[in-house]
């Protein structure tokens, strides 16, 4: 199946973008930085179009106050970040980590990833990082969690055979359903051999600001993934 083959699905998101004012740095640097950085809303995107040149592309999705995401540019010169946040106010953030560190390596979506994710193609991304995403506790919430088939599908087809993917959760009942999930999929093979592999926290992990809040009902909780080859 090429890309133009896919089908195309309506995309629902939900919750409110805006969330706390953004300072007059911020506000400059939406003006100024993000239509240089902003990942185009239509399609093929590519590491040379985004980039300039062919390197690795990892995906972060929902990436918050962007503490990870702008460690991983700073330690990853090399490879091509991609990172997606609905939230005005982590974009913001984002940029102005970018900025202070003069990153060229970063491209931001400030929307919904499903959005733009198939038109990145099949076999983009060799990195894939979930961290701490809306849980939405409340039972008759729980339909709009990310981690849903029908995302696994264009998720499998965009990353490479042998790609990592790493999620993260504070609540339970999202790790047992995610968990779930990737493994009925079929795509995705699970590395974990004892409770540890699951416990403890990843030695390059970068704790986020939501992460040190501590939110949720369990300790977190790390899933690691390999994408299988076809």
């Amino acid at each position: 199946m090429t890309q133009d083959d896919r089908p195309l699905r309506e995309v629902r998101t939900f919750g409110r973008r805006d969330g706390r004012p953004l300072s007059k740095k911020q506000k400059h640097l939406y003006q100024t930085l993000f239509p240089e950085i902003e990942v185009p809303k239509e399609g093929p995107l590519t590491s040379e179009g985004l980039f300039g040149d062919a390197r690795p592309l990892w995906l972060e999705i929902g990436f918050g106050g962007a503490e990870h995401l702008i460690r991983r540019g700073r330690l990853n010169p090399d490879v091509g970040l991609i990172g997606a946040e609905p939230f005005h106010d982590g974009v913001a953030k984002a940029l102005t980590g970018i900025a202070d560190n003069d990153l060229k390596n970063i491209r931001l979506h400030d929307d919904d990833i499903r959005l733009v994710l198939p038109n990145f193609g099949e076999a983009a991304f060799e990195r894939c990082f979930i961290l701490f995403p809306d849980p939405w506790p409340k039972r008759r919430q729980q339909k709009r969690r990310l981690i849903q088939p029908a995302f696994l599908d264009e998720l499998a087809y965009a990353l490479k055979p042998g790609a990592q993917v790493r999620f993260a959760t504070d609540v339970m009942s999202y790790a047992d359903e995610a968990l779930w999930r990737f493994l009925q999929h079929g795509a995705f093979e699970w590395h974990a051999e004892r409770a540890d592999d699951w416990r403890n926290q990843p030695e390059d992990h970068e704790p986020t600001r939501y992460q040190l809040k501590k939110l949720g009902d369990c300790e977190p909780v790390w899933l690691e993934f390999t994408r299988r080859a076809n």
